[in-house]
């Protein structure tokens, strides 16, 4: 002790010799931005388990016959179903508080950080968006503040709260921009510091969740999708939010959906997706899917086994079963280097055609059109030149399926233009309900055989923040048995 204290009293005596010149005082923002766009994009314990998992085989664009694929038949896996929630608590939400307050800080003191406030206030939406849609009620505005503020057990805010507060970033953080100031330029991963982008992803963020009110607050709805619109959405492909990954030379510059495929090949396409596509003659069909041993196009069922896919195929029990005949996904369009998408340009022209179903603005069959167009065009636009469709093919689909003016042809048609960002398909799916999709009821599936409308959360929020958890469950009416959870609707999801 006598050490320690002879210590202590001397280093008030070296002055700045004591400091540390190679210790960084605080994190580069340029750096906490990449790596916080990185993390929001995912590795591949995330994107195996709540993208591809759960979020894709329930929307029926995946499906797989191995039990471990726990959404396909609707089991409850505890890992599997909080994998999102886990991974953005421990690995996003911290940087994006404390990169926000780094900044909010700089802007405070007269620095002119403007612009990448207000790019990393609408990256921090983004983030809160996925994990609020899978999850309902989370901790939010008290999430992340544990070295800033001693909040060691954050609140859950209530959904239609998140929601109503990120519409309010997103509207302040576009009016935030100023051309006359610095961006994060190569730092940034999605649009390379060109704010009139970031400006056109806020708006068309807000046109998303604006247009996830239509059930539990229409006028709302109506109010911060016309305000979007007004602001300015995406325009053309080149606008897609998006990170290009690399294969290395670290793993957190690979795509998380490129790394599950070197790891698991069980996953084909679904029956549902494939049956839709050769149904309409969609010529997206060859360009986002192939089959294996080069017969016919025909997805796997959702909801089998390799037991009882034997019954469905009518073979013996003895019999093998050819994993070749299911077609499989374009394996060019889920390397490591692949793309990560995070809203595709044709959901915008989609969202939009709905909203002039809605009288709320602008032609429906323009929008239609156009969204169309763009989803049959972003596979070979953006990710690979063997998914590349024809315009003259676009154009006869289009003039074979002319819009009826109905939200159920556009809701399925953006169910089909998010192959790959399953977490929006899904979403959107349980807000819409288009294209009706038909359940599966696997023995000992925890929903009843109906389609989960949720995940259910990270179980060790019982061990670490239980008070808090009880009282989001209390207040959405939800049971405590984790499994029994992904029955429950979350705010928007009126059923």
């Amino acid at each position: 002790m006598v050490v320690l204290t002879f210590a202590l009293q001397s280093c008030s005596d070296f002055g700045d010799t004591n400091i540390d010149p190679l210790a960084a005082n605080e994190i580069n923002p340029d750096f906490q931005f990449s790596f916080l766009q990185l993390r929001i994009s995912g590795e591949r314990y995330e994107n195996w388990r709540a993208v591809l998992i759960y979020s894709s085989t329930m929307i029926q664009h995946l499906a797989a016959l191995p039990t471990y694929w726990s959404g396909d038949k609707y089991l409850y896996n505890s890992q599997y179903s909080g994998a999102l929630m886990e991974r953005c608590y421990q690995q996003q939400v911290l940087q994006a508080v404390d990169l926000i307050n780094t900044l909010e800080k700089k802007l405070a003191e007269g620095e002119q950080v403007a612009n990448k406030l207000a790019a990393a206030r609408i990256l921090r939406v983004l983030m809160f968006q996925r994990i609020t849609d899978l999850y309902g009620d989370i901790p939010y505005s008290e999430a992340g503040k544990g070295f800033l503020e001693g909040i060691d057990f954050p609140k859950y805010d209530a959904q239609s709260d998140i929601y109503f507060d990120m519409l309010k970033e997103l509207e302040e953080a576009c009016a935030q921009f100023d051309a006359g100031q610095p961006t994060y330029g190569a730092a940034d991963f999605f649009y390379g510091g060109d704010i009139a982008q970031w400006e056109k992803f806020g708006y068309s963020l807000m046109l998303r969740l604006g247009m996830r009110l239509t059930k539990v607050d229409p006028a709302a709805a109506e109010a911060w999708v016309k305000k979007a619109i007004a602001g300015g959405v995406m325009t053309s492909q080149d606008d897609t939010a998006k990170i290009e990954h690399t294969d290395g030379p670290e793993g957190i510059n690979r795509n998380g959906i490129g790394e599950v495929w070197l790891a698991d090949d069980n996953q084909k396409m679904s029956k549902m997706f494939i049956d839709w596509m050769v149904a309409n003659n969609d010529p997206r069909l060859n360009a986002i899917s192939y089959v294996p041993n080069g017969t016919a196009p025909k997805g796997l069922p959702n909801g089998y086994d390799a037991t009882t896919i034997k019954d469905f195929l009518g073979l013996n029990p003895s019999d093998d079963v050819d994993q070749g005949q299911w077609s499989a996904v374009n394996r060019s369009l889920v390397t490591t280097a692949s793309p990560m998408i995070f809203m595709f340009y044709s959901e915008v022209e989609l969202l939009l055609a709905e909203a002039a179903v809605r009288n709320w603005g602008g032609d429906a069959a323009t929008h239609y059109n156009a969204g169309v167009r763009a989803a049959m065009k972003q596979y070979g636009d953006l990710f690979d030149g063997s998914a590349v469709v024809a315009d003259a093919d676009i154009d006869a689909y289009l003039a074979a399926h002319p819009f009826d003016g109905t939200l159920a042809m556009i809701g399925a048609q953006h169910w089909a233009a998010n192959f790959l960002n399953e977490y929006e398909a899904y979403s959107n799916w349980r807000r819409t309900g288009f294209p009706a999709l038909t359940p599966v009821d696997y023995p000992g599936n925890v929903t009843g055989g109906t389609i989960p409308r949720r995940l259910a959360y990270f179980e060790g929020e019982r061990a670490s923040n239980p008070a808090n958890l009880d009282a989001a469950l209390q207040r959405q009416g939800m049971p405590t048995d984790f499994g029994q959870m992904l029955k429950v609707p979350v705010w928007w999801d009126k059923q």
